[in-house]
């Protein structure tokens, strides 16, 4: 089995590398050109995988990613977009039916980690022989893919003991604290906090843990600490409770890593029931990412169960 890829880039330098490494693994290409090529005459069919590079969102390219998106869906094909920090907005909030790998100024290694896990999952496919750097690009692809598949391998371990479904374990939170905002309360109102979700916590305390968080990069390698996936459950807590909706972009920021690997952690994280995309009301090609009401519950119990000791460091 070969596959068809299509290729759009209007540098021409890229286009190049791409269409050398597609063939390079064996597959066909079936169109190269730019990205104007995607608006102009009537559509052409799609390969089974298309390869995008859109640094710099015109509004042309918007209509082309546009369309891109609900051909891409409807076809069933693998998109994969490399784009710069400052066009990610713009490609996330364009893109919500494809659910393309999005690339953040990628280097050529990159493109090929991203082309080799659209090969992985699809069966029975024969490349040629790889060369030592292709194979080294692959292994990298499988230890990042290894990582995250251990980490959610980790929550199904607990959701098996606690008898949860879904990336969540619920248990009731200590009696004696029930949130900033029921302190004071007598036993009937303890009873009835116990009863339904605590309240989420004080966004300072979670800023404030943010920070510390964070300070340990300036005496330590920033990497030996990296978690990508709690930080950006930290944020989206705090502003959750800040009445703040949160952009990809700022939550890339958030996460501590690159903007490539925090776009790979949010796709997981929407996939396991974490978070969710929230399309903007006055603008669709805006975007903005929330937790699920399952993840509000999960981040409300885990603060109620720290107590009010952590309430104190506030």
């Amino acid at each position: 089995m070969t596959l068809a890829v299509s290729v759009y880039a209007d540098r021409d330098a890229v286009r190049s590398q791409i269409r050398e490494d597609v063939t390079a693994a064996g597959l066909s290409v079936r169109e190269c050109g730019g990205v104007a090529g995607l608006l102009e005459g009537d559509p052409r069919p799609l390969g089974e995988v298309v390869l995008l590079d859109c640094p710099q969102v015109s509004g042309a390219a918007l209509a082309a990613l546009s369309r891109l998106d609900e051909r891409v869906a409807r076809s069933g094909a693998h998109l994969v977009i490399s784009t710069s920090v400052d066009g990610l907005e713009d490609v996330f909030g364009c893109c919500d039916t494809s659910n393309p790998q999005i690339l953040v100024n990628p280097t050529r290694a990159e493109r090929v980690i991203a082309l080799g896990r659209v090969l992985a999952r699809v069966p029975n496919l024969r490349l040629r022989e790889l060369s030592d750097e292709d194979r080294l690009s692959l292994l990298r692809l499988t230890e990042q893919v290894g990582q995250i598949a251990e980490r959610l391998e980790k929550l199904g371990d607990r959701e098996a003991r606690s008898g949860e479904s879904g990336a969540f374990r619920f248990e009731s939170p200590a009696p004696k604290y029930s949130g900033p905002e029921e302190e004071g309360k007598g036993q009937e109102g303890d009873r009835l906090v116990r009863a339904t979700r605590p309240a989420l916590p004080d966004p300072r305390l979670v800023r404030r843990i943010i920070r510390q968080r964070q300070l340990r990069a300036r005496f330590f390698d920033g990497d030996l600490f990296a978690d990508p996936a709690w930080d950006m459950l930290l944020d989206l807590t705090a502003a959750r409770v800040e009445h703040t909706r949160v952009s990809v972009t700022s939550l890339c920021i958030a996460s501590g890593v690159p903007p490539t690997t925090a776009l790979r952690w949010i796709s997981q994280m929407t996939d396991a029931g974490l978070l969710e995309r929230v399309e903007d009301e006055t603008d669709r090609r805006r975007a903005f990412i929330t937790l699920t009401e399952k993840s509000v519950d999960a981040m409300s119990r885990y603060f109620a169960e720290l107590g009010k000791a952590a309430a104190q460091m506030v």
